[in-house]
């Protein structure tokens, strides 16, 4: 009816479009040499946007983007949205083959792809009949076949499409890090992605003088914790084209940054820099760590040398996040906080039935930031599902912690990496931060191998400590020493590195199948 008013929300494209109308000259995102105003970065998001309409393209349709860390990046994510459109931006970590599964899993119809991806996608085009033949959009290199990203947009209008939004629509998929098989696609709508903006910047302080680094891929679920809120405030984003620890320190300093996100083992190469003693980091104000747990040494060295301001999140991309701040170090040093602003948590056992405070079990979240659904697989999104007393919908994590008399969480393990040793549960947390305590030990993971008589037992591997060369099994008999029997280790391996995803997290299933299938 024409007498009622508009029911009014606050959407993403349309606040980045407020802060360049009011703040056109402040600067809004930096890469590498590459500075963009909100006037000029706004501008360029609604020429992508107008480009993709005037193709076609918008409400319900799903575009990829496939592009090395740029503000060319940015601005094509954006771009998308504003069109009304779904974004899914795909790993560069993926082999050409994993890419093909992506793109055509999640029904894109467009793609932009910048030329660090060109050789894995070029050949793939023929076999994706779902993107449009005039849908491959090429960023940094031009051929057959490709429209170049500067003449696409060129001479689009710089004003926003006549598109309305809502709270439900789809915002993006994200892949999750699945190790074999087929990732699935993490729908987010504009309800939980503004949610995820507007929670963490009340929690970690965000503000329109804020400066926020990011080190990790910009297609990473974990690296919106730091771009989503500094963009919804206003505040400048700076993304790093790549880590590098140095170079990291250097930026902090140069660029007066407020706030970062790394995971834990770029915290571990950071504070093994000789440059960490001299550069200043006085403007750091929120430093978070998310990704996997961190040892308590690490916590330690990280507050001690980097910034008493230390976040630590808790969370999955399906739609849960704790978080645990600063002036609770003190007190509950060893958990993950209460949940962020907005959501819910319970502990549920095996049969789902909810836990007491105190007892452990599976964790389950609620709240604004929850995903729609696991893309085109209804069943996998039911298996998730665990119903309240009022009937709401939780999503389960897979993943093991206890909530303490006050509330806080601790996390023990995920259930799938719980390790049964002689009918007793081992939680690998737990012997990690013991092995992590070695002076001779960079970074430690633990997983189970079979064991004839316990049926599976505790093997660490062990990233050695810069310019050291460990005995592994002097390793092993120290922390023996100072584990309990169940927990014991059955031997140490030395490592260069780890298989990770893109957030770091360590995938144990690469890591412990090799030892089952020779077992088997």
């Amino acid at each position: 009816m024409t007498d009622q008013l508009d029911d009014p929300q606050v959407y993403l494209p349309d606040l980045f479009a407020t802060h360049a109308r009011f703040y056109p000259s402040k600067e809004a995102v930096v890469c590498g040499p590459v500075r963009r105003t909100w006037g000029d970065f706004d501008a360029n998001i609604s020429r992508v946007a107008n480009a993709l309409v005037a193709d076609g393209i918008g409400k319900g349709d799903k575009v990829a983007v496939l592009m090395g860390n740029s503000v060319e990046m940015l601005e094509a994510l954006f771009g998308v949205v504003r069109a009304g459109a779904c974004v899914a931006p795909l790993s560069g970590l993926l082999t050409g083959d994993q890419l093909k599964g992506l793109i055509d899993d999640c029904d894109a119809v467009a793609a932009f792809v910048s030329a660090e991806f060109r050789e894995r996608v070029e050949p793939l085009r023929d076999a994706l009949p779902k993107v449009r033949s005039d849908g491959w959009i090429s960023a940094g290199f031009e051929g057959a076949g490709w429209r170049p990203f500067d003449a696409y947009i060129a001479d689009r209008p710089t004003t926003q499409p006549p598109v309305r939004y809502a709270l439900s629509d789809d915002f993006n998929i994200i892949y999750s890090s699945g190790t074999t098989g087929l990732p699935k696609g993490i729908v987010q709508t504009h309800r939980a992605r503004l949610h995820w903006a507007f929670s963490n910047a009340v929690e970690m302080g965000f503000g329109s003088d804020s400066r926020a680094l990011t080190t990790t891929a910009l297609y990473s679920n974990g690296t919106w914790l730091m771009m989503l809120p500094i963009l919804f405030a206003g505040g400048t984003l700076v993304a790093m084209p790549s880590f590098e620890p140095a170079e990291f320190l250097a930026t902090v300093a140069r660029e007066r940054i407020t706030h970062t996100f790394m995971v834990p083992a770029q915290y571990l190469m950071v504070l093994d820099r000789p440059e960490l003693e001299t550069t200043d980091l006085s403007s750091l104000k929120t430093v978070l760590s998310a990704g996997s747990p961190l040892r308590r040494d690490v916590k330690r060295r990280i507050i001690e040398r980097l910034s008493p301001g230390l976040y630590e999140l808790y969370g999955y991309s399906e739609g849960f996040a704790s978080l645990l701040k600063p002036h609770q170090h003190a007190e509950k040093f060893d958990t993950v906080g209460t949940p962020v602003l907005g959501f819910e948590v319970r502990i549920l056992d095996d049969a789902g039935v909810e836990q007491p405070r105190g007892t452990p079990g599976e964790i389950a979240g609620y709240g604004a930031g929850i995903m729609k659904e696991y893309y085109k697989r209804p069943e996998q999104t039911a298996e998730l599902i665990w119903r309240d007393e009022r009937g709401r919908s939780f999503i389960r994590s897979g993943d093991v912690g206890v909530i303490d008399e006050d509330g806080f969480l601790s996390i023990l393990d995920r259930k799938k990496d719980m390790i049964i040793s002689g009918g007793f549960n081992v939680f690998p947390t737990d012997v990690e931060a013991v092995v992590g305590q070695h002076e001779e030990v960079g970074d430690v993971t633990v997983i189970g191998v079979p064991h004839e008589k316990w049926g599976e037992s505790c093997l660490a591997l062990v990233i050695p400590a810069a310019g050291r060369t460990p005995d592994p099994a002097a390793i092993r008999d120290w922390a023996n020493e100072r584990l309990a029997k169940h927990q014991r280790l059955t031997a140490v391996e030395l490592r260069e590195d780890f298989p990770r995803n893109a957030l770091g997290k360590v995938l144990k299933r690469l890591l412990r199948d090799p030892y089952w299938a020779e077992a088997d």
